[in-house]
């Protein structure tokens, strides 16, 4: 009684304190005479001045909130230590049906502050180009501009050189494809170490033959087999300015498909390389041949401390325009960059191809007659039919005043008279001939050029970086520093088109089955990183190092190479050849057993209660894998844990995410009697379910076990399992099969019934304690969702899709997506089974169709788990013909012709949807999400794996699953798509109640009914000038839903020991959680500078500050999130061990900044990645 009324005074004090916080709030804004405006009728000027003030309202409600939540919590803390069933601790089903849990029933908060939410709503300036607006304003037509067929006559008066002479650096380059139509091993022995060998002799002949190089993967396998005289000779060469290593990355990475860790990570790869072997940082990028180019790339090679770039395969329609208005070069920001911190000078190449043809002028026929290795005679020639002449005495005159003319009309399209003329095409001088033919050639038509003053020309060989800084020269600028009048440009460029209607689209997801092991290696190959730089750490510290298997570095700089390798431009695009993609897979599942041995290893040693017990035997190991697989090509195979009743089987699970994680995990086991207990022997609740071998046939010896984890982060966690008489915490799973009238019947194995029905056309649903989830009776597929707070459920409708390809002459292949018009439905004559599977942890909807199963789960978990749907799709199209599967969701959200796709996992780009472009040019990359939304709701999917998306019309999102091609597209392939595998595609599906109205329950929510009222002064025209900004954030909620979605936690059983197992205890690494607003990007041990395959004492740490978008509905995340204002103090961030050395770095680890005091607070803005290397002890 006394408890009771202490509760009822509580709850009175809360009621009090929130009345009294609004009136002062609402009082506040009646005194302002700017919000006394009513209807949708504001000055312009007065826009930015209510969005503000609103804003500050909001955040204020925000505040009171937190706190009343707080005050909340604790309150119901008195009255309700979790969820109690009414037997004790078990779980029961509630009233309207959703299973209730004992879990540790601890207090959560959620604590953004309200400086960390004001970054989305930021003005910031606007840009000389924003590519949204230059896609508004273009046609898109294509008329025949004559000699360049894609652009326009070029004139100039012959006396616009005579003040100031053109200055021309002609670029030698070789673009060597790491696998493409040959292997990489084959490239390099046919054509690669012949080029390099060749340049060691050739240039040496002459001090002013200059060549760059890119691929450091190539690059280091040739250093690794040339001799000592060799690789003196090419390091004179370096440092002596004749050839230029640009980029240096491990490849030329794809910009589409590519995850912005790989990204970093190669880059991070090649520079490594380069410092190592020759001492040398990179100062300008070069990106010829990805199909598309992503705002991020700017970014990552700005922190890595580049001060230029250039670029190539840009659309012909946005190339014509910036040549037109003199806008190739331009200083690239990004759109959320509110001053110019990220600006960074870019070139951008004018006409349709990097190749000799088309990089001298606007006429191919005449810039191919000085591609000298086409010369009669040889194997190639022009295709204009007028071949190259050998430079000689009788011609020159004539040969350089025709060249000199195509400079200068090329010179005209730029705002420098400093003109960049690249000087090759793809394996470009793999013969010491080549060398002779373009070298001396050229060198006799500069001779001539500079000769004669009276052509005002001063041409020469040059490398990149002499051509950016001939121009920062002109201009009187610091190097990579803007130069006058030049354009600030934001935005991307995708999609495509290099001709017609011919988008590169389709190789978003061609192949989807290696983007999405990519990925899962990708989150291997992390948590790796980090359980070994924290188990080596953790050694050292005990004076351990010696017995712990250092050697373990070899397996990670080998997996680091393999998934560098995967990010090359023809490889996760899935545009290579079939022999190569299986090379690909053989290297990345080799890649990805090493990764498991590291993970594996470093998880034995940090488990050890005692760590005087701990032995490592490299033939003997402690702990199996969570999964197998078999072949390169084939889905993994989760480890079964054979229990017995002699004793337990102990499992470690890792959680590779930054944060707490609440959870439930999976476990194969080979037996119904089944108890699982955590550390310290307290037994968790375990839904036990059927593995299925097809869509009504069920396993008797392998079975399914699903319980509740909280993990630390970064950590690992112990847990025990028996084989025990029945437990009253494990309960069974209720399925049932809705089967087609006749022909199917269900076979159930005695441990685990199921009931079977015939299936009918009335909806049905699951649900858990967040979600109620509406399915078609006639299809099994997602109809509705309804979150449990809300009365109405929004209608999100499933549905399958199929692409042909056009009849013509130009059909789709690995690059291009040419539809045969609109999709049409999926159909199939059977009408497919489908098993629902109900029970306390998670509920499920599996559809079975001939080329699909889709599969929706639920889970009944508490935070980020169990806000969104867990969807799997196994696509199987092997016995299609030139057919494309898509996933469409169907909805009521008002997004219009506004979607938003996500550019390599790292940031948000707005995208329209355009009649006036082709269904395949409105398809754009989705390495991580995609979301529509209007002002009630947004829908976002998070996907595991890179794929097509778009949004083709009102409420729509789609997705392309598979594509199965029969021919080549006539893009140097020379294959169709036809090595289809069996996929799993894997998603998250997360709806979200936008605006700072929508809390969480109770008499808070009757408030904000107010504040809603209130803001409806906000006119439609603010409302859409808010939701069609160039910028755009998830919210803290969907972040961590990409968190959990790409990296799941790893189920480790230990296996069964003769002496029995020692003790083993988890391992917390962090004192505690990361802000929830940063993201741990790596934590990866830094090579010796004498060994590459050992590890240093060093370990870089590469931090990530996620913007946020504070104004969709908070959550319950069941860990305490709470944010600094970007600050993190890196001495209080790790248990057991010392920072002995805190020093900035550059995003590459090349440049060092002045090393801070070791218990320093680190600070970081918004969206910025920052590298630091540290010293742990």
């Amino acid at each position: 009684m006394k408890l009771r009324k202490q509760v009822t005074v509580c709850g009175g004090a809360i009621f009090c304190v929130a009345v009294f916080s609004l009136y002062l709030m609402l009082d506040r804004v009646q005194h302002d005479p700017a919000r006394r405006q009513s209807g949708g009728n504001f000055p312009r000027s007065q826009i930015s001045v209510l969005q503000n003030r609103i804003e500050q309202l909001e955040q204020l409600l925000e505040e009171n909130h937190q706190i009343i939540s707080h005050i909340k919590d604790s309150v119901m803390e008195l009255t309700d230590t979790g969820a109690v069933s009414p037997s004790g601790h078990l779980p029961f089903r509630s009233a309207n049906g959703s299973w209730i849990l004992p879990f540790d029933g601890r207090p959560t908060f959620l604590a953004i502050k309200p400086q960390d939410c004001q970054f989305s709503g930021l003005r910031r300036g606007h840009p000389d180009v924003q590519m949204l607006d230059v896609y508004s304003l273009l046609k898109f037509d294509n008329p025949d501009g004559g000699v360049w067929k894609q652009g326009f006559d070029i004139t100039y008066e012959p006396d616009e050189w005579d003040n100031e002479p053109l200055q021309v650096f002609v670029i030698p380059h070789s673009h060597n494809d790491p696998g493409w139509v040959k292997t990489f091993d084959k490239y390099f022995s046919d054509q690669t170490q012949h080029i390099l060998n060749n340049m060691v002799v050739k240039l040496a002949e002459d001090s002013r033959r200059k060549f760059i190089w890119s691929e450091i993967s190539f690059f280091s396998k040739w250093w690794e087999t040339a001799d000592a005289q060799k690789q003196e000779a090419m390091r004179k060469l370096i440092l002596g300015g004749q050839l230029e290593i640009v980029t240096g990355g491990w490849v030329m990475t794809d910009e589409a498909n590519a995850h912005y860790f790989a990204m970093i990570d190669q880059l991070i790869e090649g520079h490594q390389w380069l410092e190592r072997n020759l001492g040398i940082t990179p100062r300008s990028g070069w990106a010829v041949d990805p199909f598309g180019h992503s705002a991020t790339m700017p970014y990552l090679l700005k922190k890595a401390n580049l001060t230029s770039m250039l670029i190539q395969r840009v659309h012909y329609s946005i190339k014509k325009h910036f040549s037109s208005t003199r806008s190739l070069e331009f200083m690239w920001r990004q759109a959320w960059d509110t001053g110019a911190n990220t600006d960074i000078f870019c070139h951008m190449m004018p006409f349709y191809s990097y190749d000799v043809p088309h990089t001298c002028g606007p006429d191919p026929k005449i810039c191919c007659q000085f591609d000298f290795k086409r010369l009669p005679g040889g194997r190639i020639n022009c295709p204009w039919k007028v071949p190259p002449k050998s430079i000689v005495e009788a011609n020159v005159a004539e040969r350089a005043q025709l060249l000199l003319d195509q400079y200068r009309k090329k010179s005209k399209l730029y705002r420098s008279k400093v003109l960049l003329v690249p000087l090759g095409d793809d394996f470009r001088y793999d013969k010491a001939q080549e060398w002779d033919q373009q070298y001396i050639n050229y060198q006799k038509l500069f001779d001539y050029m500079n000769s004669h003053p009276e052509m005002h020309v001063q041409a020469q060989f040059g490398t990149l970086t002499e051509y950016f800084s001939a121009l920062y020269k002109t201009y009187g600028v610091p190097e990579g520093t803007r130069p006058t009048d030049f354009p600030i440009l934001s935005g991307d460029f995708f999609a495509y088109a290099d001709r017609e209607d011919h988008y590169w689209t389709g190789y978003y997801t061609s192949r989807p089955f290696y983007k999405s092991l990519d990925r899962v290696i990708e989150s291997h190959l992390r948590g790796a990183e980090i359980l070994y730089s924290l188990a080596v750490s953790n050694a050292r510290h005990a004076g351990m190092e010696g017995r712990y298997p250092v050697s373990d570095y070899a397996l990670l700089v080998d997996a680091r190479r393999s998934v560098g390798l995967f990010q090359h431009h023809d490889a996760i695009t899935g545009t290579a050849k079939e022999n190569v993609v299986i090379d690909y897979g053989t290297k990345l599942l080799r890649s990805l057993i090493g990764l498991k041995r590291v993970i594996i290893n470093a998880a034995h040693f940090l488990v050890m209660k005692n760590k005087d017990f701990y032995r490592f035997y490299q033939t003997e190991p402690f702990l199996e894998t969570d999964d197998r697989r078999a072949t390169q090509d084939s889905l993994a195979q989760r480890t079964l844990i054979e229990l017995d009743p002699a004793g337990p089987r102990y499992v470690v699970l890792f959680n590779p995410v930054e944060q707490e994680r609440l959870c439930a995990v999976t476990v194969l086991v080979n037996t119904v009697r089944v108890r699982v207990l955590t550390e310290d022997g307290q037994t968790v609740p375990v839904q036990l379910s059927a593995q299925w071998s097809s869509a009504s046939q069920m396993s008797a010896e392998v079975f399914e076990a699903t319980f509740m984890a909280r993990l630390p982060p970064l950590g690992l966690a112990v847990f025990h399992l028996y084989d025990s008489a029945d437990s009253p915490m494990t309960l069974r799973s209720d399925t049932l099969l809705r089967l087609p009238g006749r022909g199917v019947t269900a076979r159930a194995a005695d441990p685990l019934p199921v009931r079977s029905l015939q299936a009918d056309s009335q909806t049905f649903y699951i649900s858990s304690q967040f979600l109620v989830l509406g399915f078609s009776g006639s299809t099994g597929l997602l109809e509705s969702i309804r979150r449990r707070e809300d009365l109405l459920e929004v209608k999100v409708q499933m549905q399958f899709m199929v692409y042909g390809t056009r009849p013509s002459k130009d059909k789709s292949g690995a690059y291009l997506f040419l539809p045969d018009g609109k999709a049409k439905p999926y159909s199939q004559k059977e009408t497919p089974v489908v098993r629902v599977v109900e029970g306390p942890l998670f509920s499920e909807v599996v559809a079975h169709y001939q080329h699909f199963q889709q599969t929706i789960r639920i889970h009944n978990v508490p935070g980020v788990e169990g806000l969104s749907i867990d969807m799997s799709t196994t696509v199987d199209i092997r016995d299609q013909t030139n057919k494309e599967l898509s996933m469409r969701l169907v909805t009521d959200i008002q997004n219009k012709d506004l979607f938003f796709t996500d550019l390599n996992g790292f940031q948000i780009q707005p995208r329209r949807h355009y009649l006036k472009l082709p269904l395949q040019a409105n398809f754009y990359p989705m390495p991580s999400q995609a979301y529509i939304q209007d002002g009630q709701y947004r829908l976002t999917l998070h996907t595991a794996q890179a794929l097509g998306v778009s949004s083709l019309d009102n409420g729509q999102l789609e997705v392309i699953l598979d594509r199965r091609l029969m021919q080549d597209d006539n893009r140097g392939l020379g294959q169709g798509l036809k090595d289809n595998k069996k996929t799993v595609n894997r998603f998250r599906l997360l709806l979200e109640r936008r605006g700072m109205d929508n809390k969480r329950d109770g008499f808070f929510n009757k408030f904000s009914t107010l504040f809603r009222s209130f803001s409806q002064i906000l006119s439609d025209e603010v409302q859409e000038m808010m939701d069609t900004g160039v910028t755009s954030f998830p919210s803290i909620l969907s972040h961590m839903t990409s968190a959990i979605l790409n990296h799941e936690v790893l189920a480790m059983p230990v296996l069964p020991k003769r002496r029995g197992i020692p003790s083993l205890q988890t391992f917390a690494p962090l004192k505690s959680s990361l802000p929830c607003d940063m993201h741990l990007v790596n934590l990866r041990s830094i090579q010796t500078q004498q060994d590459p395959l050992n590890p240093s004492p060093y370990t870089a740490l590469i931090i990530h500050r996620l913007g946020l978008d504070c104004a969709l509905e908070p959550q319950n995340m069941a860990f305490n999130c709470t944010t600094t204002q970007g600050q993190l103090n890196i001495s209080g961030l790790f248990k057991n061990l010392d920072v002995q050395l805190l020093q900035p770095m550059s995003l590459t680890l090349m440049h060092s900044g002045t090393a801070l005091a070791n218990d320093s607070t680190i600070s970081l803005d918004p969206m910025e990645i920052s590298a630091f290397k540290l010293k742990l002890r």
